[in-house]
């Protein structure tokens, strides 16, 4: 399907980079438009000449997610192992930003309002560092997804050695690819 995604306004960029900082500051709960326009100096009316809505607003965050993981997705295909590299990305954007993090994997995933070809050319590197195998791709990114929620969640016993659990993850998915 087409993306109804709007190309970004300089404006509503700056909006969107703000919006970013209070979720990182200060959770889902408190990313609200109002509040976005007190952290801008602004009424809450002038947000809506650049995004229409919480929806849009939330949508360009997910979408600046997205191209971050693209992009170094991108970078550590050329790892000399891909997926570890990928595992590794994708747990530290987790560690640096849990609640963009949340908010692009909690819920339902809205495609038709994402750029078009984003999602694909996120998961293109993992599918390539699997051997081209989409299922395999699918069990890798929902074991580093359940690591990952997990360890927010800090669901793991204390003194639980997170960096050799994720290796032997790890392992036992490159086993399965070879």
């Amino acid at each position: 399907m087409a993306s109804s995604a709007p190309e970004l306004t300089p404006r509503a960029r700056e909006i969107v980079d703000a919006a970013l900082v209070l979720l990182e500051e200060e959770g889902y709960e408190s990313l609200s438009m109002r509040r976005l326009a007190e952290r801008l100096g602004i009424r809450a009316p002038s947000l809506y000449k650049h995004l229409p809505d919480k929806q849009a607003l939330e949508t360009a965050l997910i979408t600046a997610g997205f191209e971050e993981w693209a992009d170094a997705f991108d970078e550590a295909s050329s790892s000399a192992q891909p997926l570890a590299s990928f595992v590794a990305v994708y747990r530290g954007f987790a560690g640096r930003h849990p609640h963009l993090y949340r908010l692009m994997t909690e819920r339902p995933l809205d495609r038709d309002r994402l750029p078009a070809g984003l999602e694909e050319r996120t998961a293109a590197p993992l599918v390539a560092a699997v051997g081209g195998d989409p299922d395999l791709a699918r069990a890798a990114w929902a074991f580093a997804h359940g690591m990952t929620i997990l360890e927010l969640n800090g669901r793991f016993p204390e003194g639980a050695d997170l960096d050799a659990a994720w290796t032997r993850g790890v392992e036992a998915l490159f086993a399965a690819s070879g």
